[in-house]
């Protein structure tokens, strides 16, 4: 039954990893954190202090990369392996209590999920490369971290 309960954490995390996973991690972290939400499972690792750094780290990276045009598809390429595992890996974490015969087909479908996010995302920016003006890419990145806080904060 506590699976039911996380679905929202499990779904909403799983798509925004997809789009900005140091995001997704930082934010489910500090939330946590704070006693905003309690996350499920052994995903409350996410809350220490050195996991939150190191994605608040990423984050301001990828932030940075995300608006220099090519370069932000360069990274998302190198993040086509990345993303998906990540979200992967957090719903793998979060479903710890349900036991393996639940946990790995949650954790493959919520790479899935990731995944298509990922690659929804990097499609619209390679095209948006295309774009002669360089304003698009800073207002397609800072839309997209938007959304991931919004999916943060309703799931």
């Amino acid at each position: 039954m506590e699976i039911l309960n996380s679905l929202g954490v499990l779904l909403g995390s799983s798509w925004s990893s997809g789009v900005n996973l140091y995001l997704t991690v930082a934010g489910l972290g500090i939330l946590n954190r704070i006693g905003a939400v309690s996350l499920p499972g052994n995903l409350d690792a996410i809350s220490n202090p050195l996991v939150i750094g190191i994605a608040v780290l990423m984050y301001l990276i990828e932030f940075f990369a995300d608006k220099i045009p090519y370069l932000d598809s360069a990274w998302d390429s190198v993040h086509t392996a990345i993303r998906p595992l990540g979200g992967a890996t957090l719903a793998y974490m979060a479903t710890a209590n349900v036991g393996p015969a639940l946990q790995i087909p949650i954790a493959l479908l919520s790479g899935g999920i990731a995944m298509e996010s990922h690659l929804t995302k990097a499609t619209a920016r390679a095209a948006i490369n295309t774009s002669p003006e360089p304003v698009t890419n800073s207002v397609a990145s800072i839309t997209e971290d938007g959304l991931v806080a919004v999916v943060l904060g309703l799931s």
